[in-house]
């Protein structure tokens, strides 16, 4: 009997020991997906100005969203196209130095607003088929001079907005 009794106080021991260590790994642990407001962009960019004041849709930039994985980031020549040369009243030339030094000519290296974790598969695509606002999850982009995080897009954020909507909360159309 006495012996059950001390087994049982070491499991319990052991038990506690093992949940304290698990709750004190997810409180302390990195988190390299979870919102970031410190992003500094290599040049000023304002979407209040792009996606506000002129109204060019999201899709318009983020070309990519609707047939791959990412969303993309527009290349200069799109840049181009819309403000032209200098000489015919468009962008001045960049005067502030790149943040990244192995920055390639004629393209601008932006640094990611949103991050998921390695084992998070998601795809713009079937979300745009749907209908679904860029500002569902982004907010409202083109009220900001720069982009930051308004949701802290995780699992429950995801499983409420497709609970919300009826849509599959199957794990394999996630993650793999």
């Amino acid at each position: 009997m006495n012996l059950n009794l001390n087994l049982n106080r070491t499991l319990l021991m052991l038990a506690l020991v093992m949940f304290a260590s698990g709750v004190g790994v997810i409180a302390f642990s990195q988190r390299p997906w979870a919102p970031r407001y410190d992003i500094e962009q290599p040049i000023p960019f304002s979407h209040r100005i792009h996606a506000g004041v002129n109204k060019i849709p999201c899709q318009y930039c983020h070309e990519y969203a609707r047939r791959s994985q990412t969303s993309g980031v527009p290349p200069v020549q799109r840049c181009v196209g819309c403000h032209g040369s200098q000489k015919s009243g468009g962008l001045l030339a960049v005067t502030r130095p790149w943040t990244d030094h192995k920055q390639s000519n004629f393209e601008i290296r932006w640094n990611r607003v949103y991050t998921l974790p390695d084992f998070v598969r998601y795809t713009h695509r079937p979300h745009i088929n749907a209908g679904i606002a860029c500002q569902t999850c982004h907010g409202p982009v083109e009220t900001m001079e720069r982009v930051r995080p308004v949701h802290e897009i995780n699992m429950g954020f995801c499983l409420d907005c497709h609970a919300k909507r009826g849509v599959t909360q199957d794990c394999f159309a996630c993650h793999h």
